[in-house]
């Protein structure tokens, strides 16, 4: 199984759009259009497993770049699925472990510009 990143989508398109547009390439496992947890709208990329790597390469070629929904969307090889890979384990992205002046304290900002007098 392989998994594909689809990225750029309309707003307008959802989980069974989304499989229905990959199927032809073969059997689909899952698609997934991630949602935001806040107000549940698209964020605009989702995920396609396809069943064999050979679907998922036919997908690829003939999916990334194309018209899809009025928007030109891209497909690639999903990242694999550990937390550091997207930047959310220490010292990534999302992490609050960064070295040196990260935020709310800590590291070298220069000199005090409060009002102690």
């Amino acid at each position: 199984m392989k998994k594909l990143y689809v990225g750029n989508l309309a707003y307008s398109v959802d989980d069974d759009l989304l499989k229905e547009a990959f199927e032809q390439f073969g059997t689909v496992e899952s698609a997934t259009v991630v949602k935001d947890r806040l107000n549940g709208r698209s964020k605009g990329f989702g995920f396609i497993e396809m069943a064999t790597d050979e679907s998922a390469a036919k997908a690829l070629e003939k999916m990334n770049k194309r018209e899809f929904e009025g928007r030109l969307m891209f497909v690639s090889e999903a990242m694999s699925s550990g937390r550091d890979s997207r930047g959310d384990g220490p010292g990534g992205r999302g992490s609050n472990f960064r070295g040196g002046g990260g935020y709310g304290g800590g590291g070298s900002r220069g000199p005090s510009h409060r009002n102690d007098r």
